[in-house]
């Protein structure tokens, strides 16, 4: 991949050996944090973040990966205090910050918004979430916890649990995961299964795939658990989102099933589907996997600023 000036706007602009070298060069920069600090690669360059949905981590994360690089950041992380509340259109707002920045982050609800705003301007757009699409970023930050975590993803029982109709971090994880050697474990209500033209592509893609509703019984073949949260605000009807609220909870009876081996990540926010107890087990990996959020972004933005 020519990485300057590169689009991140889903997994599937993605090969495996761009990924690789991506998951190598944040190891490269994880070392280095480590060692120094901070790092003065980006100096003089300047990320906007416009979030038009709420965001702690994504958005955190991605700031604090530039100011340890060097750069600066401006943006916004409400809609509601920009121009767009004037009825300013995407395509004006990313041409305006295009004349501020050097590469943009963007969160929008709709999906498609980050390609749009790709179409609209000459520096890197990356894609924070658009709708329930896609969240690229955060599946590589997954992909990273995953390989420091067991040293490979190949061979890997891997289960994906919760919102999964809906979820666009387990959308882009599952077709990224499809590039290595691993068996899918898809658990969920069904109502919320995975979306079916996600589940045709992995088998065609040779992923080996089981659908279930029973968490107890899987939990045993694990050797990773991917939690998610039931999404409230993207269902579309209150009355189907409370017939699906709450229903699983990892927690210590849960974890009596699992091997002392599991790891169970989150892409956060959490409500009541982890319970706190889990945090203090071995099997919690969600915390380090907020801190991979760190060391992935600096990779991206470093290779697309083409200062690395």
């Amino acid at each position: 991949m020519d990485w300057k000036g590169r689009d991140v706007i889903s997994v599937r602009d993605f090969s495996k050996e761009d990924i690789e070298f991506l998951l190598k060069v944040a190891e490269r920069l994880e070392k280095e944090l480590e060692e120094k600090g901070s790092l003065d690669y980006a100096g003089g360059k300047i990320l906007a973040t416009l979030f038009f949905e709420p965001s702690t981590r994504t958005r955190m994360s991605f700031e604090s990966a530039m100011h340890r690089l060097g750069g600066s950041v401006i943006g916004f992380s409400s809609a509601a205090t920009t121009s767009v509340r004037k009825g300013e259109s995407l395509a004006d707002t990313v041409r305006t910050v295009e004349q501020y920045s050097d590469v943009i982050v963007i969160r929008h609800p709709m999906e498609g918004a980050a390609r749009l705003a790709a179409e609209m301007v000459e520096v890197p757009i990356i894609n924070a979430g658009d709708g329930s699409n896609q969240h690229p970023t955060q599946t590589l930050l997954d992909l990273y916890t995953i390989k420091r975590a067991f040293g490979r993803i190949d061979g890997l029982k891997i289960g994906l649990l919760g919102d999964l109709k809906y979820g666009r971090t387990v959308h882009s994880l599952a077709e990224a995961l499809a590039f290595y050697d691993v068996g899918l474990y898809l658990i969920s209500p069904r109502l919320l299964r995975m979306p079916r033209h996600i589940i045709e592509e992995l088998h065609e893609r040779g992923v080996e795939i089981h659908e279930t509703t029973d968490l107890e019984g899987t939990i045993p073949e694990l050797d990773l658990l991917y939690v998610t949260r039931i999404q409230r605000e993207r269902f579309p009807d209150e009355e189907e989102y409370l017939k699906v609220k709450g229903s699983y909870q990892v927690n210590r009876r849960t974890l009596e099933k699992a091997t002392e081996k599991l790891k169970i990540m989150h892409p956060l926010p959490r409500v009541d589907e982890i319970h706190p107890e889990v945090d203090r087990s071995g099997h919690a990996l969600y915390f380090r996997q907020v801190f991979s959020g760190v060391p992935v972004r600096m990779a991206l933005l470093g290779l697309t600023l083409r200062v690395l």
